[in-house]
């Protein structure tokens, strides 16, 4: 009897469990981007096009943070009770990062269309060591 009553139970949590793992937020990197107009971004100068892609993939990388960390949050949820809590809440991000990914592609694509150079990536200020930090600059002697 014990038997049946287990072989019912566990089709019944396999099913439960793969209906709330459905509803957990994904990778960013698993989020495909929508597909933009192909003349969103036609009447644009290459130099606009550049700052709207810098905007653009500025604003993917601040939502893709976000939404590791609502996979992450849900992956704990669901571990423990069960619940992809983070996506309840509503911090699942995928439309935004759908969103951003796909405008990058169309800035993209209309920088190739109007031969624009490939917009270079943000200069980093120079890293300074600990030690060049706090030495005092060095002065000649006065002469005597």
């Amino acid at each position: 009897m014990k038997a049946n009553r287990i072989g019912l139970v566990l089709p019944v949590l396999a099913g439960m469990l793969a209906g709330t793992l459905a509803g957990c937020a994904k990778n960013p990197d698993a989020i495909a981007p929508i597909s933009m107009p192909v003349n969103a971004y036609a009447g644009l100068s290459c130099d606009q096009l550049v700052v709207e892609h810098r905007r653009s993939a500025a604003a993917l990388a601040a939502v893709s943070q976000q939404q590791k960390q609502a996979a992450t949050g849900d992956a704990v949820g669901v571990f423990f009770i069960g619940v992809p809590v983070s996506s309840l809440s509503g911090g699942d991000k995928e439309g935004l990062v759908a969103l951003h990914k796909g405008e990058i592609v169309a800035i993209e694509g209309a920088m190739r269309t109007q031969h624009c150079a490939a917009p270079a990536p943000e200069a980093a200020a120079p890293a300074r060591t600990p030690a060049s930090a706090s030495a005092p600059p060095v002065t000649p002697p006065p002469p005597h």
